[in-house]
């Protein structure tokens, strides 16, 4: 247990397990040393499992969100980022995606908390209560909750979110710029009426049914049915999607895949199109999972990617600047390759070329 701290830690190479990579060079008694002064290690970063209790809000009934706080080690306080999950999925999100993003945010000094929606994952509020309204409230008490803590400064909140949780991000941006300072999607839609999400009906049939039995039921092949509140419909019909996007100050970074044909690309165009400080990035080859169900043995490249994407554009944001990070070497050119993946530069806005002091 105590070397497979060490690894976390980055003090050491191998496996999760404990298990030494054969080309590591550190010797027997660096180890017992390391060991040794394993107590007064400060831990990458921490995690808390945590309750947050909601009041009756607009109609929205009251309800606990089950969230997971994850805070950086080390002094000083914090930026923090709200993370919202998409349609049928809870605050681990699809493959562990969301549990892949909050250690690398934690280790680049960005604190983190994911929850689960209305009926999703372990909360045990009714599904047929989630809605546009019900997502900006429980949005908007997570970031309470965070701005709450000492180690996370209450200024620097972001609020990032996938396929659905893209578009309540954008909306919780909307409903309280003096919250959210940025906003991430990943493959944020901008409509949720197609045809997609009701199998062989239409938006306005499945609406329809949702009237006359006080839900839908939404079918999946990967989770059990949910009952799709008839106050969810009437929101997504009479919400602009843009021009709410359109109301954010907030720089608003909309990622998506260019294989991607649940929410396509052309969504996170028009994200950056409407925003009023906007841009993208595309990931090359990724569908709507960023390849997580298909890249464990090769060490999740694309979805890593397009967290360090996130990294850097939030650091770049709330801070100002990237995090420190070394120079492994200096070519004869002048080319120099350091510690810090190239997808952080480009999240921070950097390209080739440009001169960093």
């Amino acid at each position: 247990e105590d070397m497979a701290v060490c690894y976390e830690l980055g003090l050491m190479t191998g496996d999760q397990n404990g298990n030494l990579n054969p080309a590591a060079t550190a010797s027997r008694a660096e180890l017992a040393t390391l060991l040794m002064k394993l107590d007064t290690l400060v831990p990458a970063y921490t995690e808390e499992t945590v309750a947050i209790e909601v009041p009756e809000t607009d109609g929205i009934p009251a309800h606990t969100i089950p969230a997971i706080v994850t805070i950086p080690g080390g002094e000083g306080t914090f930026p923090a980022v709200v993370m919202l999950h998409g349609t049928g999925s809870d605050k681990h999100e699809a493959g562990g995606g969301y549990d892949l993003a909050a250690p690398a945010m934690a280790a680049s000094g960005i604190a983190t908390i994911r929850f689960d929606f209305m009926g999703n994952g372990e909360s045990e509020a009714d599904y047929s209560d989630y809605n546009y309204t019900s997502a900006n409230i429980d949005a908007k008490a997570a970031a309470d909750y965070m701005a709450a803590l000492d180690a996370v400064d209450g200024g620097k909140l972001a609020v990032m979110g996938w396929s659905q949780g893209g578009t309540n991000a954008l909306l919780a941006a909307a409903a309280y710029p003096e919250t959210f300072k940025a906003v991430i999607t990943w493959s944020g839609a901008t409509k949720l009426d197609g045809v997609s999400l009701f199998g062989d009906k239409t938006f306005d049939q499945a609406y329809a049914a949702a009237k006359k039995d006080g839900a839908y039921t939404m079918e999946f092949d990967w989770r059990e049915p949910l009952q799709v509140g008839e106050r969810w419909f009437r929101e997504v019909k009479e919400t602009d999607v843009l021009k709410e996007t359109a109301k954010i100050a907030a720089p608003v970074l909309a990622i998506n895949g260019d294989k991607d044909d649940v929410v396509p690309m052309d969504n996170a165009e028009a994200i950056q199109k409407a925003a009023q400080n906007g841009r993208t990035w595309i990931a090359e080859g990724a569908d709507h999972t960023y390849n997580v169900f298909t890249e464990a043995e090769s060490g999740y490249p694309t979805i890593g990617s397009v967290i360090n994407v996130g990294i850097g554009f939030l650091e770049e944001t709330l801070n100002g600047a990237l995090e420190p990070a070394y120079a492994l070497s200096v070519s004869k050119y002048g080319n120099v390759t350091t510690t810090m993946p190239v997808s952080v530069f480009d999240g921070a806005g950097y390209c080739t070329g440009d001169i960093l002091k």
